[in-house]
């Protein structure tokens, strides 16, 4: 009797004892994981739009570039200590980077598990953004890494001076390789942004019929002006305007 009242209270073999949460079932679905990238990909999209903004002060001089810096380490002061609310930007910054490349993988895996065998005629339909969209994330992905090295912890970078981010900026792109790689990753962000925000915007519902061509529209000035404007530093400093 009491061997049959403790079988009794076992939950079926195979059934887990707690249902998943609702975080965790729209993680594991497919439109989940496609609404964390496009989310993720926009905060580093509004990320980029400040970033610029602020790099753009480099052609004022030194002393406005330099005391953007400061301020920047100050932000939210005398509230926050120094950095503080730098230090929450990088946070929520890398979560967002480490969710979109985690998402963007795991998508990746499941387009291609979906069609395990690849067309014998494979169509040309789609944008050179579009096809070389992982490609794009992986080059941006390392150029990250190299960027934090050579303007942030200033290892890589042979002339760095600390406290002294325009001193930093002149004598990175006053190297052929300096120059190489952030070219190279500028283009790629480009074409990155260029389907990316349009994938993103129709991921969360605001495509239309009616506005495809105005979305198209901004999508192509968006990715045209952030490249352009990121360009425009290391092609100041190899031609003497900022020096």
């Amino acid at each position: 009797m009491a061997l049959t009242t403790k079988s009794a209270s076992k939950p079926p073999a195979g059934k887990p004892p707690y249902p998943p949460s609702l975080p965790a079932l729209l993680w594991r679905s497919t439109v989940g994981k496609k609404t964390v990238l496009a989310v993720s990909g926009l905060i580093m999209l509004a990320y980029l739009v400040a970033h610029l903004v602020g790099n753009l002060k480099i052609f004022f001089g030194a002393d406005e570039f330099n005391d953007y810096g400061h301020w920047l380490r100050t932000l939210g002061g005398p509230v926050l200590h120094y950095e503080w609310a730098l230090w929450m930007i990088r946070v929520v910054l890398l979560a967002a980077v480490v969710l979109h490349g985690v998402t963007a993988y795991q998508l990746s895996r499941r387009d291609i598990a979906a069609r395990p065998v690849a067309y014998v005629h494979k169509r040309r339909r789609t944008s050179y953004a579009t096809r070389t969209m992982r490609w794009g994330g992986v080059i941006l992905g390392l150029f990250v890494v190299w960027h934090i090295l050579d303007l942030t912890t200033l290892t890589v970078n042979e002339n760095a001076q600390g406290g002294h981010p325009y001193e930093n900026t002149v004598a990175t792109f006053s190297t052929w390789y300096g120059n190489a790689i952030y070219i190279t990753a500028m283009l790629a962000l480009g074409l990155h942004l260029r389907h990316g925000f349009w994938s993103a915007v129709q991921t969360l519902g605001g495509a239309s019929p009616a506005r495809e061509r105005a979305l198209k529209a901004v999508t192509n000035i968006l990715a045209l002006v952030l490249t352009c404007g990121f360009l425009s530093i290391p092609v100041a400093v190899m031609t003497g305007v900022v020096n």
